[in-house]
């Protein structure tokens, strides 16, 4: 792999890139959103987390596979834009559920204009992103058309069902958990949507549906599954100033991730006791303390080391893959941006 240390060119485009990219998606959301009544408590709750900063990956990925597979700019355009509202709307529901404080730097909607309005304003949001992908299919010819509505189907539908086994391992207090039920559960809940959807539907409208998308599947699995890892370590060892969301807040919430499987699966005696009592509680039942003592036995038992372990290896079969899943792309600055991207994750273990 691509030693990132040598390269602070390559961090530098990738970063430069997806800044480039943010600030188109984001005007053209904005652009996208109704206007009217009730704008207090509807449209300008829907404006939020599209006005704020974010990284905007679904889109470059999206833009730059199709542009990779022959498409032009304006025929991915608006499919960009309604795979990010989507996703906005995701995040949306995603913090009511979570019952989370801090998006993107910032309250969530939830915590600032109650739950019900951020209900309705996730709900918007998806509407709008119907809107937008609408009128963008409406350049494709008809047969076309119908694959990418069908590719927004099951990425949807994926999404979801990752979303539900996530809640029921909490609700059932599921304990009996290996790294392949972990895979299985972000392969729905962030692949799909994340990394595998954008980089199907861009280089099915760029190949005009004829590319073989089974390559993109393996690689955009391992690209997107080293990318939550990441994201989940980062909530347990990120500084929330750039992180965005609430550090710990996995642990408040008792999500299953990488790290607390590993810490169920080797801790011992009163440490498991303490982390099953744990895991038994409500997230208004779980005190600081009690976070910060389960935080520390991931240290004891290095769980965070053998979960950034466990993710450097799957980028490294990401990095096999993507020569298959690229194959029949176009050389240029598009190609180099997407190849760039497993390095670029990569550095996020240093």
């Amino acid at each position: 792999m691509t030693d990132i240390a040598d390269r602070p060119d390559l961090v530098a485009g990738v970063d430069s890139r997806l800044r480039e990219v943010a600030k188109l998606i984001r005007r053209s959301m904005l652009d996208a959103m109704p206007d009217g009544e009730p704008s207090q408590w509807l449209y300008a709750p829907m404006r939020e987390y599209p006005s704020r900063p974010g990284k905007a990956l679904r889109p470059a990925l999206c833009l730059s596979a199709g542009r990779a597979f022959g498409a032009g700019s304006d025929d991915l355009l608006g499919i960009a834009v309604a795979i990010e509202l989507l996703h906005n709307a995701f995040l949306v529901h995603d913090d009511v559920a979570d019952g989370s404080e801090m998006r993107r730097g910032r309250p969530t909607l939830a915590a600032e204009y109650g739950v019900a309005a951020a209900v309705n304003a996730g709900d918007g949001l998806a509407v709008v992103a119907g809107q937008v992908l609408r009128r963008a299919t409406r350049r494709l010819d008809g047969d076309l058309a119908e694959l990418v509505w069908a590719e927004f189907d099951t990425m949807a539908m994926r999404t979801l069902e990752g979303q539900a086994t996530e809640v029921g391992w909490q609700l059932d207090n599921v304990e009996q958990l290996r790294p392949e039920d972990y895979l299985n559960l972000i392969m729905h809940k962030t692949c799909w949507y994340t990394t595998i959807h954008p980089l199907r539907v861009g280089a099915m409208v760029g190949s005009g549906g004829t590319v073989d998308l089974r390559p993109l599947v393996r690689f955009g699995f391992h690209f997107g599954a080293a990318f939550q890892i990441r994201d989940d370590l980062l909530n347990l060892v990120g500084d929330e100033r750039i992180y965005g969301k609430e550090i710990l807040g996995d642990l408040y919430e008792g999500k299953r991730t990488l790290p607390l499987m590993h810490l169920l699966s080797v801790a011992q005696s009163g440490d498991l006791a303490l982390v099953r009592d744990y895991l038994g509680r409500t997230r208004a039942e779980r005190s600081p303390e009690m976070v910060r003592s389960v935080r520390d036995l991931m240290d004891t038992y290095d769980s965070i080391t053998f979960t950034r372990q466990y993710a450097e290896g799957i980028l490294l079969v990401a990095e096999e893959y993507f020569e298959q899943a690229f194959a029949g792309a176009a050389p240029g600055p598009d190609l180099d941006f997407l190849r760039a991207l497993v390095p670029y994750v990569w550095a996020r273990w240093r």
